[in-house]
């Protein structure tokens, strides 16, 4: 008798032995990151005779605050204004949150799930059930009933490992997303700072321009009234004028744009944002032109890229665990009772304790088809992510290649402003003297204005170029001791103190 008694507890412990080994088991791919043809240098690089190194894994260094390399203390406070009250920012920062609280869901998986209940039942059951005449009298009966319940599901092929795998890594790579849409923000309020302020040193030049041009109207009327010159040079001078002055009216009309848009970059309606005019002036800013591309792999999208591959990687995992036997334990325990006030009595207790082990034996092949549609979706996110990191050398190159051919194309443009007002000055100074028609006058008044229009513009092309290769490695080339923005400082902050500095 005793012998029948062990046997089945060894049976019963055996199994219990097998299903804790096999609870350790998982039937995810093991994931390594795709590889990525990385050159050992830029093509700029070589042109520059810079040099360079592999890229080395730091997405963890800080981005810092690279707009301080430009020692604007109105940018400063524009881009610390941006961080706190910009919407599309808080926009990412709510779906960070919200992957935070999808990845606890999942991780509540490894947890039994206990909950408790009270209720009251009251029925009759119907004569045929009870195998009695239809036109019994049955009677009506009250229940009540106060239950713990708990169930688990014992991991056997890592389908909740899996699970939580995988929304870790989605977890990661809106965190990686977040950090682009900042690192976005503060690229997009830099560039559109420096293209107001360039737009203000156009102006500048129409002011000085309108300014020269009534200066020789009057030149021209008091020739004109003296009879020594025609009236088509006095219409001609008139009409230089009126010129410059549309012209920078036009100006005007794309400078309330810019202002306007960047307005909204800092959280505020156009109507609470005014920046007072302020010419650009030459930015020097050295960029190293060696830059590591192990800085590419401190883009937060290229992050974001490969943290997407990781989760597809773990629900590989979650399709194939399907195939697998699933066990579940279940059990309740409380009190039952026909009477409220017998209910908590010890006579009136109950429970139900039962292992349950499942598995779906035909399915149509909906199995495999979800195997095979997280298989796809992972060779999607692998082409993504070589994608993403093609653009991220690509930008940089462009970059490059733009500060490097803008650096020349100033230098040259310089020649032609100083020649330009050379030529001006020599031909007022003929006209007045006579030796010269007033178209001279104009057509040289016209070419100063243009090259020096084209100098201010590629002073603001540069300033612009220069964010954009910061953007495009990553946000800066060095670790910084400073770390970056995070959820919590989107509400420390003041916009309004912030604002009032601004200002």
């Amino acid at each position: 008798m005793m012998m029948n008694t062990i046997k089945p507890l060894k049976s019963a412990s055996s199994l219990l032995m097998l299903l804790l080994v096999l609870a350790g088991c998982s039937v995810a791919p093991t994931y390594e990151k795709a590889e990525v043809a990385t050159p050992s240098a830029y093509k700029e690089a070589l042109t520059t005779n810079s040099t360079w190194k592999e890229a080395q894994p730091s997405e963890e260094v800080a981005r810092g605050e690279w707009w301080k390399i430009f020692a604007d203390d109105s940018l400063n406070e524009m881009e610390t204004l941006a961080m706190v009250a910009n919407q599309n920012l808080k926009a990412a920062a709510a779906r960070l949150k919200q992957s935070r609280a999808l990845r606890q869901d999942a991780r509540a998986g490894l947890f039994p799930q206990v909950n408790a209940g009270l209720g009251a039942n009251r029925g009759r059951a119907a004569p045929a059930s009870q195998g009695l005449p239809d036109n019994t009298r049955m009677p009506t009966s009250t229940t009540y009933n106060a239950q713990l319940g708990a169930s688990y599901e014992l991991d056997l092929f890592g389908r909740v490992a899996s699970s939580i795998d995988a929304a870790t890594a989605d977890t990661q790579k809106n965190e990686a997303l977040f950090q682009s849409v900042q690192l976005a923000l503060q690229a997009d309020v830099a560039q559109a700072y420096f293209l107001l302020r360039e737009l203000d040193a156009e102006q500048a030049l129409y002011a000085a321009t309108v300014e020269l041009r009534s200066k020789t109207l009057k030149l021209v009327q008091t020739r004109f009234n003296e009879g020594d010159i025609s009236e088509l040079d006095l219409a001609r001078a008139k009409a230089e004028l009126a010129s410059a002055q549309s012209e920078s009216l036009g100006l005007a009309r794309s400078r309330a744009v810019a202002e306007h848009a960047l307005a909204v970059l800092l959280g505020k309606t156009p109507a609470e944002f005014n920046f007072s005019p302020r010419p650009l002036a030459r930015i020097a800013v050295n960029i190293p032109a060696g830059l590591p591309s192990a800085l590419l792999e401190r883009r937060p999208d290229i992050a974001a890229a490969e943290r997407s591959m990781a989760a597809a990687n773990a629900r590989i995992g979650v399709a194939r665990s399907a195939f697998f036997p699933r066990l579940d334990i279940t059990g309740s325990a409380g009190y039952e009772s026909a009477s409220l006030g017998d209910l908590l009595n010890w006579s009136s207790r109950t429970f139900l304790l039962g292992p349950l082990l499942s598995m779906p034996l035909f399915d149509g092949g909906r199995r495999q088809a979800s195997v095979d549609k997280a298989g796809a979706v992972y060779e999607e996110d692998v082409a993504n992510y070589r994608q993403t990191v093609l653009n991220a050398f690509k930008e940089v190159e462009d970059n490059l290649a733009d500060l490097r051919l803008l650096h020349e194309q100033t230098l040259a443009q310089d020649n032609a402003v100083q020649a330009a007002e050379r030529a001006a000055k020599l031909s007022h100074v003929q006209y007045r003297e006579g030796s010269v028609s007033y178209l001279n006058v104009i057509d040289a008044d016209r070419t100063v204005l243009q090259q020096q229009r084209i100098a201010a513009q590629l002073d603001g092309a540069r300033a612009k170029s220069a964010v954009s290769l910061i953007r495009a490695i990553g946000g800066g080339w060095e670790a910084r001791k400073s770390a970056p923005v995070t959820l919590s400082t989107l509400t420390e902050a003041n916009p309004k103190t912030i604002m009032a500095k601004a200002d």
